[in-house]
């Protein structure tokens, strides 16, 4: 299909560890005229070239769904996860550059930037993500941000998926050892990796015949195991929660706005979940270092942040050249 003449067009691009969402936007009248989905995109994961590969691909899709060319691209938005350091920031976007629908204009940034536009355009404001792990970003009128590394549990991270499925096997280990009280988490860990005991999920986790990353789906189990009473998933889920909470304050904190009447956005696929204790803890922790702040669950796509970030940076370069 040709393009239609003379029509200039923006792509925004959220990408995440398991799904990278295109949206080809029409500059003129800020309506979404292509998408498309394609496979996760983090560079640690499958390195820069496959990133752009998966990217590339995505784009492509999106630009022919709505019947424009690479050419006709003013401007790329790339919102990608783990763009979490200056050298990574420069060495994604120069690869990214050669791309020809990105080859006039692109911006690569952390995908927290497009979560915190699908849920607030204020100018002072926050975003937590608790997905896979936890990261976030406080933004202020004036540019100042404020970010934490986000590499785990060397950075000072604690939680998301992955941090959560840890926490399951060392509570289930305890259960069965007697060191810990019970909790059903023992009897689910089981049913999720067919083994017969604790001690054989270890022995295995150790000589690396199972990953934790098996049981990093489940939380939305270990929720409902906390919501039938089971005081050790209650913990757990409580506690991710309070880190949440913690996070956005001292986020805050650093930018001044610890007084400030700001938002704070929850997303990630268990913060988008929005379960009720997590959350409960999330505003409890959060009052006692922003107490005007008000924590709020993302319901938008991440990717319509990215489409206003991308239209944003498009429509400014025009007004500079003009």
């Amino acid at each position: 299909m040709g393009s239609i003449m003379n029509r200039q067009v923006v792509v925004a691009v959220d990408g995440g560890g398991s799904k990278t969402d295109v949206a080809v936007v029409d500059i003129a009248t800020g309506e979404v005229i292509g998408t498309s989905r394609g496979a996760g995109c983090s560079h640690h994961q499958i390195g820069i070239e496959a990133t752009v590969a998966v990217l590339d691909e995505a784009v492509t899709a999106a630009l022919m769904n709505a019947g424009v060319q690479p050419t006709d691209v003013v401007h790329a938005g790339c919102y990608l996860t783990s763009i979490d350091f200056d050298s990574e920031q420069v060495a994604v976007h120069a690869a990214v550059s050669t791309m020809p629908w990105a080859s006039r204009s692109c911006v690569v940034d952390n995908d927290v930037f497009a979560l915190l536009r699908a849920g607030t355009d204020a100018p002072d404001a926050a975003v937590i993500v608790c997905g896979t792990g936890i990261n976030g970003v406080a933004v202020r009128a004036d540019g100042a941000t404020a970010r934490v590394l986000a590499l785990g549990h060397i950075s000072g991270d604690w939680g998301g998926a992955g941090g959560l499925a840890d926490e399951v096997l060392w509570f289930a280990a305890r259960a069965e050892d007697g060191r810990g009280e019970p909790t059903a988490l023992r009897d689910a860990l089981l049913r999720w990796t067919g083994c017969a005991t604790v001690h054989d999920v270890t022995l295995a986790v150790h000589t690396g015949e199972l990953s934790s990353s098996l049981w990093w789906g489940r939380v939305a189990d270990i929720v409902e195991i906390a919501n039938a009473g089971d005081p050790v998933a209650i913990s757990l889920i409580e506690r991710q929660g309070t880190e949440i909470g913690l996070l956005a304050g001292s986020l805050l904190a650093r930018l001044g706005l610890a007084r400030a009447a700001v938002p704070v956005v929850l997303g990630g696929g268990i913060g988008a979940a929005g379960p009720a204790l997590l959350v409960d803890a999330a505003r409890r922790a959060l009052a006692e270092r922003a107490p005007l702040a008000a924590l709020s669950i993302v319901t938008a796509a991440p990717v319509t942040g990215a489409v206003h970030l991308a239209l944003e940076s498009a429509r400014t370069r025009q007004e500079t050249s003009a």
